[in-house]
């Protein structure tokens, strides 16, 4: 069997980090069918009738014969019939295999190819976790390649303006192409940074991992509770979990979080589909099977260190603290702190009674019983939003959810909590007063918007009866959640604007009879619409953006006619797609100042796509990754698919990654990201 050939080359002497495939382990050529060695003998009901093994992505023909897709596809490009019965056959006409052989394929029991070293058996779907997170041959290699990659910091140091980021910094990250070595065009990952300094830690590469989520909707239209961004028609290329609704069927299984990349659903890869496309298959009904590939945070290269910082990956920001041991961290939602709990006996209680707020997602301190564990240690106070427990992301989990983990914690229990920052003391309570910089503002940063998005300006003049409506419903304004602007939710089928069909579902509203409405709030739209449609000529300008991919735009639209908002409460809660936003011109956007702060030695924690690109121009820079266990990540304001318009006041457009890198890395202990944010879409 071809498998078994490959054995006597799995030593980790004969291998190459490059040459080795990072999904099965083995060396082949990139279009050759990955290679396994299965531990018991194979149904021949399961096996490929041209390479004689078991299937590999399984493509069933219109004659009833099963192939690997590598396969198929190669002897295709050859012959034009079946290889069994020589029936005429093209790959178009065939179909993946049933979930049922798919998951008989994935339950085979496979032995890892570093057999010398490594004898671990699994299931066959379970192999590339094991490579990239157990495997000690497959680590050994990956970090000598890691090792030759990454220059010295005196090389880095005496790069003027060089904008490559440090060698493992995206390799390490989340690759489109498993196999592909070269970083994409335009990824920049400023969360990975050395460090002078021998005597302290220092984070080497991010780590993350490959998971499959099963998601089952009861009810076809219920909606998983997931916003996105992303797809390969943005700059951002993959399809990336922004935010997590709380309550909803992704927030009660709890295994998705924001940040994580979905690569496929049901088996259907979304590496290389545009946004609309990957709203489709993501509202497929019944059982979804995402994989996703998630940041667990850095691993750690050395861990001499304090015994409360490196019991965790993922750890508090490291910020400057009091002689008391709190942080004196002024990021603006208040200050984080690591808190460790010693129990005396692992049943031991804590005495932490655990809340949820109607007004935030997350858990919360209610109170601390006193004479218990936390009311003795007296680091941990009410109302303390609590961010993790031994490493675990609660920024959206729930007080259940969290005693879980306490429960089945051993006695050291670490917590990392967010305290708000109190003002002076006002009737013996503290007030905590808003800084400037939370408050969104006009943006004052003119650029073009992403490659292949544009907008149009549409002018209706109607003249009607005094009492005639116009048929539209609107939601937005500058007061509710992410500022948007104020825009159409639907085109009711009375009302003089259906007749005239220009206005759409979706447009963005401008002015009505000369008075502008992009910077109102909901409740003053309202009132000025309601008193200009009582008038008996009505102009409305209104802007609708445009992608280059019509049949984008028209998928979109079927999309809006299958799920029609006739309720006006359904009609309200409708949103646009994330992409119509990105076509919006510069003035109709809301900005944000953002304060994050760290010390040298820590990373910022996020990673960047865009800038200059060969094929599509010059590109905002949008938030890719946000890494867990950074200053990025426990500030919680910075979202993935987030627009960087400017850095300490000075505007990114026109910058390329040479000098966005520099920029960001030159900034030592605190950086002031001007973004713009638009809600991804609800799936």
């Amino acid at each position: 069997m071809a498998a078994t050939e490959t054995k006597a080359g799995s030593s980790s002497g004969g291998l190459s980090w490059a040459r080795v495939c990072k999904e099965c382990g083995q060396q082949h050529e990139g279009l050759e069918s990955h290679l396994y060695e299965y531990q018991d003998d194979v149904d021949d009901e399961l096996m490929c009738h041209i390479c004689l093994q078991p299937l590999i992505r399984p493509m069933d023909t219109p004659c009833g014969h099963t192939y690997c897709f590598h396969c198929l596809s190669n002897f295709l490009k050859e012959q034009d019939f079946c290889p069994v019965d020589r029936q005429r056959l093209q790959l178009h006409q065939c179909r993946p295999s049933s979930l049922l052989v798919k998951n008989l394929l994935d339950k085979l029991v496979v032995i890892c190819p570093h057999s010398s070293e490594c004898q671990q058996k699994m299931q066959r779907c379970e192999l590339q976790p094991h490579l990239h997170n157990r495997c000690p041959v497959f680590r050994r290699l990956k970090e000598e390649a890691e090792r030759r990659k990454r220059p010295s910091w005196n090389e880095i140091k005496g790069r003027k303006g060089d904008g490559e980021a440090p060698g493992d910094a995206k390799h390490s990250s989340l690759p489109r192409n498993p196999t592909r070595e070269a970083p994409e065009p335009g990824m920049i990952n400023p969360a990975f940074e050395e460090n002078e300094d021998d005597n302290t830690p220092l984070r080497s590469s991010l780590v993350a991992e490959a998971n499959v989520v099963e998601l089952y909707r009861e009810e076809p239209e219920e909606e998983l509770g997931l916003r996105i961004v992303g797809g390969k028609d943005t700059p951002l290329g993959n399809i990336v979990i922004q935010e997590i609704v709380r309550d909803s069927i992704a927030a009660r299984d709890g295994r998705l979080a924001p940040g994580d990349h979905i690569l496929e659903v049901n088996d259907v890869s979304l590496g290389l589909v545009p946004h609309t496309r990957a709203i489709v298959v993501l509202r497929q009904p019944s059982l979804l099977r995402l994989t996703v590939m998630q940041e667990k945070g850095f691993k750690t290269r050395d861990t001499r260190s304090n015994h409360n910082a490196s019991s965790s990956p993922s750890t508090a920001p490291q910020s400057s603290t009091s002689p008391h041991g709190s942080s004196t961290s002024n990021n603006n939602p208040g200050t984080v702190l690591q808190v460790t709990l010693m129990k005396s006996q692992r049943s031991e209680a804590l005495g932490i009674k655990l809340i949820r707020k109607s007004e935030e997602s997350g858990v919360f301190i209610l109170d601390l019983l006193s004479g218990g564990l936390a009311a003795k240690d007296g680091k941990l106070r009410n109302n303390d939003k609590v961010l993790a427990i031994n490493g675990h992301d609660l920024r959206h989990g729930t007080p259940e959810s969290a005693a879980q983990i306490i429960q089945g914690s051993e006695v050291r229990v670490n917590f990392v909590v967010m305290r708000a920052t109190e003002s002076q003391e006002e009737g013996g309570r503290g007030v905590r007063r808003p800084e400037p910089q939370y408050f969104r503002r006009r943006s004052e940063y003119m650029k073009e918007p992403p490659g292949g998005f544009s907008s149009q300006e549409k002018t209706v003049s109607l003249k009607k009866e005094p009492r005639q409506s116009l048929g539209i419903t609107i939601a937005g304004g500058r007061d509710c959640r992410s500022r948007l602007p104020v825009y159409i939710t639907s085109v009711q089928p009375v009302g003089c604007l259906h007749r005239d069909g220009t206005i759409k579902r979706g447009d963005v509203l401008l002015s009505i009879n000369g008075i502008d409405l992009t910077q109102l709030t909901y409740n003053e739209a309202v009132s000025v619409m309601k008193a200009q449609t009582a008038q008996s000529q009505v102009v409305l300008r209104v802007i609708q953006t445009l992608s280059e991919d019509n049949e984008e735009d028209k998928e979109a639209a079927s999309m809006d006619e299958m799920n029609p908002a006739d309720d006006r409460d359904d009609a309200l809660n409708w949103t646009p797609f994330w992409t119509r936003w990105l076509g919006l011109p510069s003035h109709l956007h809301w900005c944000r100042d953002i304060v994050l702060q760290k010390t040298n030695n820590e990373s910022w924690g996020f990673s960047i796509v865009g800038g200059y690109e060969e094929s599509r121009g010059q590109q905002p820079f949008f938030i890719k990754t946000i890494v867990p266990g950074t200053p990025a990540h426990f500030d919680g304001r910075l979202k993935c698919g987030d627009e960087i318009v400017a850095v300490n006041g000075a505007t990114t457009v026109g910058m390329n990654n040479s000098s966005l890198i520099p920029m960001l890395k030159l900034q030592k202990n605190k950086v002031t990201l001007t973004v713009v944010s638009w809600p991804g879409t609800l799936v």
